[in-house]
């Protein structure tokens, strides 16, 4: 089943929430010149993730995104499905694997996820997020707490 509702002042509403519902999936595109901008938002100018050349010559197959950037990617589908960022209270990843991000095309980091456990008293959901690029699954045990109205 997928939830959609949301209350009037655009936070979802935690009345009918239930385990096993969906999140509407998410698609994030991610090409160099994303990389190359998070990179100076970010602070983190490793050549791994904008020089093909030094990510290869330092066993990579070619540059790879930031791993903060595919978390705060994931953890969009949750703050879009809530409809406030700050009603996120928990938010943790494991990092399985890196995205790597050719120059011709870039990747796609799908996203989806499921409501796993919520809690009336506290009106908490907590949902599990699956992340893959190319076929692969980039973030493992990737869990957000949200707080609904």
């Amino acid at each position: 089943m997928s939830v959609q509702s949301s209350s009037a002042a655009g936070v979802r509403s935690f009345d009918g929430i239930a385990v096993g519902d969906t999140l509407p999936p998410l698609t994030v595109h991610v090409d160099r010149a994303r990389l190359v901008q998070y990179a100076g938002a970010s602070l983190d100018r490793n050549p791994i993730h904008w020089d093909e050349r030094f990510a290869k010559q330092v066993g990579l197959p070619d540059v790879i995104a930031h791993g903060m950037f595919t978390m705060g990617s994931a953890v969009t589908i949750v703050t879009d499905w809530v409809g406030d960022a700050g009603r996120v209270v928990e938010y943790g990843v494991r990092f399985t694997r890196p995205v790597v991000v050719p120059y011709e095309g870039g990747a796609d980091i799908e996203v989806t996820g499921v409501v796993k456990a919520v809690d009336p008293d506290t009106r908490r959901v907590t949902v599990e997020l699956t992340a893959t690029a190319g076929g692969e699954k980039v973030l493992g045990r990737a869990q957000a707490v949200a707080v609904l109205a």
